[in-house]
């Protein structure tokens, strides 16, 4: 049965209306696999000989130290990207299937995402090459087998803590605490970390313990996911107290204002758009890496953050225009819609955001005022400049948003598209190089004026920028109509 569901899965893939773009999207994705996989392989025996002939210490030691570190890693970034496909899944709910069949295979297909088993060609490699010098294969096979287990079973802990932001803020607050406590030497957590993990190679029979956890995960989560699988689940109306959210100054801009009065509306009821607010948060305090290595604090590596630091919303959210109003989309296109009232109005929008982002990034000052001007450069750059080339972008994007699923932060999909990768080069290939040619004739002070005159240039030349997208806009409305209609 299982085996029958892949080969459906791969029958509807080749039969979607979008297969070419999707094609070309898994042969990257297999390029990409193929690059990780390679330096995955790479990385194993670099720890092994560079450990064991440069530091003339235990490799397998010295990998059981930092294997906690590798490990909440994984779990984060599983959390931040891994999705449950249980969408699929539904269809088959109205068949004679067994539920147990459809949660087990549901528990099994995360296994296959590259996310969950690519760290393995790391654990492999090193496992062999220790093997084949001279360490004992019992430990080394139950090393491989306890760490795989505890590995694996974060596909469990990331079902498990899906929609539950208070338990993973909670969870994320402990893990701030123990690393700020590691990182002052209050707690030796590498030392446990390294006890641990190695106890596994020294006694082979310890790694029963993370294979009984994997085990019971499993059988927790299999509870967890049978008690959701009804077709109904969730339909259920839920009593809260009517609402309504309407910013009145607004409504004197006319349609402007009416179109960023729902977009704000939109940012706060979803929780994709809240994902998209959390991560431009994040965003801005990005620049904090300059405190972690004197290399950041050069001048173009300053600048570069700096764009970043203030477009964080620019690019979480621009991208995405038209998609956020996919829903609705096309029936927008049947009414007497003012098409430049409504880019204008995602365009203030994001450069709205980005005046706060330059606010909030004052802090930067006490790392040093040639930061933070070089981060507020930055900033009229992202406003005058980058954001119309994010709207333009946002033409060329014509992937479906469903703003009710429980997609993750970062769990966003994006089609692949040549014209958009195209005009990724002006949002931060062009601002690099008059950086860097400014700097090269006239020194810091020049670098970071030219950028800001190229955003303020941007600003006042907005209107007839505006008029080129538009063009491009109502150019792409009709295939954006047809993707936005299509199911797959």
């Amino acid at each position: 049965m299982f085996f029958k569901f892949l080969r459906l899965e791969i029958k509807s893939f080749f039969r979607g209306t979008s297969v070419g773009v999707n094609l070309v999207m898994k042969i990257f994705r297999i390029l990409g696999i193929v690059y990780f996989m390679t330096c995955l392989v790479i990385g194993a025996f670099a720890a092994f000989f560079y450990v064991l002939e440069e530091m003339h210490e235990d490799p397998m030691k010295m990998v059981s130290r930092y294997l906690v570190v590798l490990w909440v890693l994984d779990l984060i970034f599983k959390y931040l990207i891994q999705q449950m496909s249980t969408q699929n899944i539904k269809p088959f709910l109205t068949l004679n299937i067994s539920k147990r069949i459809l949660v087990n295979y549901a528990l099994i297909k995360t296994f296959l995402s590259p996310l969950s088993w690519l760290n393995s060609f790391f654990f492999i490699s090193f496992s062999l090459i220790a093997v084949f010098n001279g360490y004992d294969f019992v430990g080394v096979l139950a090393w491989f087998i306890g760490v795989s287990s505890l590995f694996y079973l974060n596909n469990f802990l990331n079902i498990l803590l899906n929609n539950k932001e208070k338990a993973v803020f909670g969870i994320g607050l402990i893990i701030a605490v123990v690393a700020g406590l590691a990182y002052y030497k209050l707690i030796p957590v590498f030392t446990y970390s390294e006890s641990f993990f190695y106890s596994l190679y020294e006694h082979p029979y310890i790694a029963l313990v993370p294979l009984a956890l994997f085990i019971m995960l499993w059988a927790v989560c299999y509870r967890a996911m049978k008690k959701e699988f009804y077709l109904d689940q969730g339909l259920e109306a839920k009593k809260a107290v009517g609402k309504t959210e309407n910013i009145v100054f607004l409504n004197k801009y006319g349609a402007l204002g009416s179109f960023i009065n729902n977009d704000i509306k939109m940012l706060r009821r979803n929780k994709v758009t809240k994902g998209i607010l959390l991560g431009s948060l994040m965003f801005i305090f990005y620049g904090l890496l300059m405190f972690t290595s004197p290399i950041y604090k050069t001048p173009y590596m300053m600048m570069f953050m700096g764009l970043f630091v203030t477009g964080g919303f620019q690019f979480l959210f621009g991208q995405r225009v038209p998609s956020f109003d996919s829903s609705y989309y096309p029936l927008m296109m049947t009414l007497n819609v003012p098409y430049k009232e409504y880019i204008k109005a995602k365009w203030w929008l994001m450069n709205i955001v980005t005046c706060f982002s330059i606010i909030i990034a004052l802090f930067y000052a006490f790392i040093g005022w040639d930061v933070y001007l070089t981060f507020f450069a930055a900033g009229i750059y992202n406003i005058g400049v980058n954001s119309q080339f994010t709207l333009w972008t946002g033409a060329f994007n014509k992937n479906q948003i469903d703003l009710n699923s429980k997609e993750k932060v970062m769990g966003q999909k994006n089609s692949f598209n040549m014209k958009s990768l195209l005009l990724l080069i002006p949002k931060m290939l062009l601002p690099m190089a008059v950086f860097g040619i400014s700097k090269y004739f006239g020194g810091m002070t020049a670098g970071v004026i030219s950028i800001a005159i190229l955003g303020l240039a941007g600003f006042l030349l907005r209107e007839k920028i505006f008029d080129i997208i538009i063009r491009h806009y109502k150019k792409e409305k009709y295939s954006t109509i047809e993707a936005f209609k299509a199911k797959n």
